[in-house]
């Protein structure tokens, strides 16, 4: 007998979104598997952000399924979706850089999780961290300042983890240390959708990629099967 297949973390089945009367995604369908990390690549303006900011719950999808572990959460607000398991690390970090990093960390135990574990979790993955406890945020360098809000995210023990530009701005080395870090979340059993707009930057640990292109889904798959379709979508920019 075939054993049933867990459902995805998170699906978008043919999902449709618009900003007014302009519809930006056209029916784009994705899943991202328990364990996984799942790169979401395209130029901008593809609608990598937008189908972000509906697994989210930021923004309404018009038509089609969003799924959280197999549940229908279609119009779920974040907290809710928060609540079950969604952590979001959003472009541009979203630290509080006029406190410290530990009272960054603190912000992670209005959700129950008491302080003591949330800066244990904190300093054991990112023990850079923990050495700069009592800094400001914003004196950390750019590649901390991330690793922070990466923290601060994991802190809570997520199902998923979605990452809105984490290369955003910061050297290749720091970027190819924090891929590392990403998946080795996903090897202990988080589930990873890293938006990124820069596909070589994730492509060494993602599991899956998915193509979009002017609101569409264009290509997914291994990435090593995507190379075509990678070098359609930038037309002809560095993949």
């Amino acid at each position: 007998m075939t054993p049933i297949e867990a459902a995805p973390v998170l699906e978008l089945r043919d999902v449709r979104a618009a900003y007014g009367r302009i519809e930006v995604l056209h029916g784009i369908s994705l899943q991202v598997p328990a364990g996984k990390v799942v790169a979401l690549l395209g130029p901008n303006g593809a609608g990598k952000t937008t189908a972000l900011k509906v697994a989210t719950g930021q923004h309404p999808a018009t038509a089609g399924h969003v799924h959280v572990g197999g549940r229908h959460v279609n119009g779920c607000r974040p907290d809710a979706l928060a609540r079950l398991g969604v952590c979001t690390i959003p472009e541009g970090r979203g630290i509080f850089r006029n406190l410290t990093v530990r009272e960054n960390l603190r912000m992670a135990t209005y959700g129950g999780t008491s302080e003591s574990v949330v800066l244990d979790r904190a300093f054991h993955r990112f023990p850079r961290l923990g050495d700069r406890r009592n800094q400001l945020a914003g004196t950390l360098s750019g590649g901390e300042q991330q690793m922070l809000a990466v923290a601060r995210g994991l802190a809570v023990d997520p199902a998923l983890l979605l990452i809105d530009e984490l290369s955003m701005g910061l050297a290749p080395l720091i970027v190819a240390e924090l891929y590392e870090l990403v998946a080795a979340i996903a090897a202990e059993g988080v589930s990873v959708l890293v938006v990124e707009q820069f596909a070589r930057t994730v492509l060494g640990v993602a599991d899956l990629a998915v193509v979009m292109q002017h609101g569409n889904v264009v290509a997914s798959g291994v990435p090593s099967d995507l190379q075509a379709e990678l070098s359609a979508a930038y037309f002809g920019a560095s993949a």
